[in-house]
């Protein structure tokens, strides 16, 4: 019997504690070692997107700091708070011009991870993002590869599915960047519509991607003879239509940079 009512003590002190540490803890957080319980932890918070329109004036986003702006923009506009010590950057690479040096995307997003605004995963750092040790770490693809609404970007058509003027493809995203995330040589010709401040189309008779232009990727991993997300081609100019032509619309990827 003593054995009994010692046991029922027990239970009794520590369903007290237990009132106590929820009473003390602070409103809507759990004490110490009762979060996990159930409904599991919340979904990380976005800090990659593609924008769901681009500028509407080519490859001419004002430079990379008015690319970045334009991220910041559009996250705005799209209800992504910014996460904490984070800045919105545009996955841009940038040309030697003027005195400066090149720059490089990969060395402009910080070093992750990156997820969308549904919280799912598209890298956990920049060695990953770019296959730098094993190939496809990356989610970037039509199904992860969201915009700042969360909404799939327009890609390729399904094969046998009959063409939607309303649903035209615009999976060609501006990178200026080779598939390593970096700055191509200059042997290459324009590659970033004069490092994103022109809008210019070739002259006419140009061969197709030898007059300005910008390297793109495509977020659908469709098309273009590979699946590269940040380095399918070249387009032919800089100017909104010249960026349409190709299936494209100006849009940019974002990374929340820490």
């Amino acid at each position: 019997m003593r054995k009994m009512q010692r046991g029922l003590a027990v239970m009794a002190f520590a369903a007290i504690g237990s009132i106590v540490a929820f009473a003390q803890a602070p409103a809507g957080q759990a004490p110490a070692g009762a979060q996990g319980r159930g409904g599991g932890a919340p979904p990380a918070p976005a800090s990659f997107f593609i924008t769901s329109v681009g500028k509407g004036d080519g490859a001419n986003y004002g430079g990379l700091a008015g690319a970045d702006a334009y991220c910041a923009q559009m996250a705005t506009a799209g209800q992504l708070p910014t996460p904490p010590g984070r800045t919105w950057r545009a996955y841009l690479s940038a040309t030697a011009q003027g005195g400066q040096p090149a720059v490089n995307a990969r060395d402009r997003i910080g070093a992750g991870p990156w997820h969308n605004k549904n919280g799912q995963l598209i890298a956990n750092n920049v060695a990953d993002l770019h296959g730098d040790v094993e190939r496809d770490r990356n989610t970037i693809n039509r199904n992860f590869a969201l915009n700042e609404k969360g909404e799939p970007v327009n890609g390729v058509l399904p094969p046998g599915t009959p063409p939607d003027p309303a649903r035209p493809n615009q999976h060609d995203i501006l990178t200026g960047s080779d598939s390593h995330g970096r700055a191509r040589p200059a042997s290459d010709g324009d590659t970033t519509c004069s490092n994103y401040t022109s809008n210019a189309s070739p002259a006419p008779g140009t061969a197709r991607g030898q007059g300005p232009g910008v390297w793109l990727g495509h977020h659908d991993r469709t098309g273009g003879g590979n699946s590269s997300w940040n380095a399918t081609h070249k387009s032919n100019g800089c100017s909104q239509a010249n960026l349409v032509s190709t299936g494209g619309a100006g849009l940019l990827y974002c990374f929340a940079a820490n």
